[in-house]
């Protein structure tokens, strides 16, 4: 609920906050089986989209925005079509870390942090891309992949997000 006195952003990041936990409530009681449930053939299963999610989190926010961080490290081998699976507790420990990971950072920069430019590769062409964008971009991805990952549990029978 907005709160008198908030920003624009501030309502954006709480409901982003909220999202997230979402997520990891509908991902908390999910057994291995359904995390390998697939909306069809050949496409990515439950499991591999929430680390996929996991991945892009701290892809973004540790690497591009080069701010180092063992922890977010080790989820960026995550999500890759050879990546092992991993259950509900692990799926979950990764949204609760690059979360909070996120979070902190959105605390506490500034409108000047976040105009602040980093080179990003995309097909053999660097681009200078800000913090206000990877922000933007890994809301919109957390959003895309998190609706991909409550419709297949909702197509399996199963409670997706509580939106």
């Amino acid at each position: 609920m907005e709160q008198e006195g908030q920003s624009t952003l501030d309502v954006i990041y709480e409901n982003w906050r909220g999202y997230n936990a979402k997520l990891q409530s509908c991902v908390t009681p999910l057994t291995d089986e359904q995390l390998l449930l697939q909306p069809a053939p050949g496409m990515w299963p439950l499991g591999q989209v929430l680390q996929h999610i996991i991945l892009v989190r701290a892809g973004w926010f540790s690497a591009t925005l080069q701010d180092p961080d063992e922890a977010m490290d080790g989820y960026m081998l995550w999500g890759q079509r050879e990546s092992p699976p991993r259950s509900a507790a692990e799926l979950v420990r990764g949204l609760e870390e690059t979360w909070a990971f996120i979070d902190s950072r959105l605390q506490r920069w500034t409108p000047a942090d976040c105009a602040k430019t980093f080179p990003d590769e995309w097909e053999g062409q660097v681009y200078q891309v800000s913090r206000s964008w990877v922000i933007y971009h890994v809301l919109e991805h957390d959003l895309h992949h998190g609706s991909e990952a409550s419709l297949i549990l909702g197509m399996n029978g199963l409670q997706g997000l509580d939106l």
